[in-house]
């Protein structure tokens, strides 16, 4: 069974918005899904609490912050409000704790101002890390080795990975779901939770966009229909006359509500259609580059392999593999 610890800041209570990151790793890993993957996680809420909370929500943490060492994956979903607004250290015992866990090689992640964590700890010094926009600037300041980039919605390094505040917190936590168990379980459990089964971290983390004016929008039903059709040569021009839009209207408007283009959008369901079908059927890699809408099996090999980091063949056995293993 892989273990999630939480790592939780609570001396000075949790805040209404760090609350909001804890709930949202918690129902991810901490509510088992036995019909979509059994083991599912085990789950730790480790902290330290030396005095009752000033301010905010209290929480119970059966386990010390020393229960971080051990785990597979360490989430910090926050740091106490003063790390952030008023530059007050990280609690040393959170960074102790964080050194010692990736030491022993945990998967090691931040939601939102959690970066601040592992930004103390030294574990985003050299690489790329994001946090909400509205303290990617304090991150940067203070931890100037930190590669912080403020348009992304998480970033995977491997072993250390980030993600901004409030639903990218969720994405995060999808996508290591999706690593863990595959793409189908991953949007099985992304359809429970009401949410996109699938945004890419490189999509736009801050959309600038007015309100609707009228609540006339075709353009979900417009992309539900694209994503029944992948395996069909749709164009812009398509997905714009379902929408009953221009298609530069169309350009525009689903640039404003997800911060990628309509060719970016659709290689990434034909790229998460690919990987369910790699991870559930024994299709050669042609049928798969086919029935994926991507083509050729070289098209597939190269847009999987810059996209996911692994060829569709090594995909396919890795995820096999770690099925199987005890």
């Amino acid at each position: 069974m892989h273990t999630v610890a939480i790592a939780v800041a609570e001396d000075a209570g949790i805040s209404p918005w760090e609350l909001h990151e804890l709930s949202i790793a918690c129902a991810v890993f901490g509510v088992p899904q036995p019909d979509l993957a059994d083991p599912w996680y085990d789950l730790r809420l480790c902290g330290t609490r030396r005095s009752a909370p000033r301010t905010g929500f209290s929480l119970s943490t059966p386990h010390g912050l020393d229960a971080l060492t051990g785990a597979d994956t360490v989430i910090v979903p926050s740091v106490p409000d003063p790390c952030v607004e008023d530059g007050q250290d990280v609690p040393p015992e959170l960074v102790d704790a964080l050194r010692a866990a990736a030491g022993a090689g945990a998967r090691v992640v931040s939601l939102c101002t959690g970066a601040f964590a592992l930004a103390a700890a030294g574990l985003l010094d050299g690489r790329r890390a994001t946090a909400h926009w509205q303290h990617t600037a304090a991150l940067a300041e203070r931890y100037p080795k930190v590669l912080v980039d403020d348009s992304v919605l998480y970033t995977d390094d491997g072993n250390v990975l980030t993600s901004a505040g409030a639903a990218a917190g969720l994405d995060l936590c999808l996508h290591l779901v999706r690593r863990d168990f595959g793409a189908r379980v991953a949007g099985q459990l992304a359809r429970r939770l009401v949410v996109p089964a699938h945004r890419t971290g490189g999509q736009a983390q801050f959309i600038d966009h007015p309100v609707p004016e009228t609540d006339d929008d075709n353009l979900g039903p417009a992309l539900q229909w694209a994503a029944a059709r992948l395996h069909e040569p749709l164009t812009v021009d398509d997905m714009a006359r379902r929408a009953r839009m221009s298609p530069r209207t169309f350009y525009h408007r689903l640039q404003a509500s997800t911060g990628t283009t309509p060719l970016q959008w659709l290689l990434g369901r034909r790229l998460a259609h690919a990987q369910s079908l790699l991870e559930s059927t024994d299709l050669p890699i042609d049928r798969i580059g086919e029935e994926s809408g991507l083509g050729t099996a070289a098209n597939l090999r190269r847009h999987f392999t810059r996209q996911v980091g692994v060829s569709p063949s090594d995909y396919r056995r890795s995820f096999r593999a770690t099925r199987t293993s005890p």
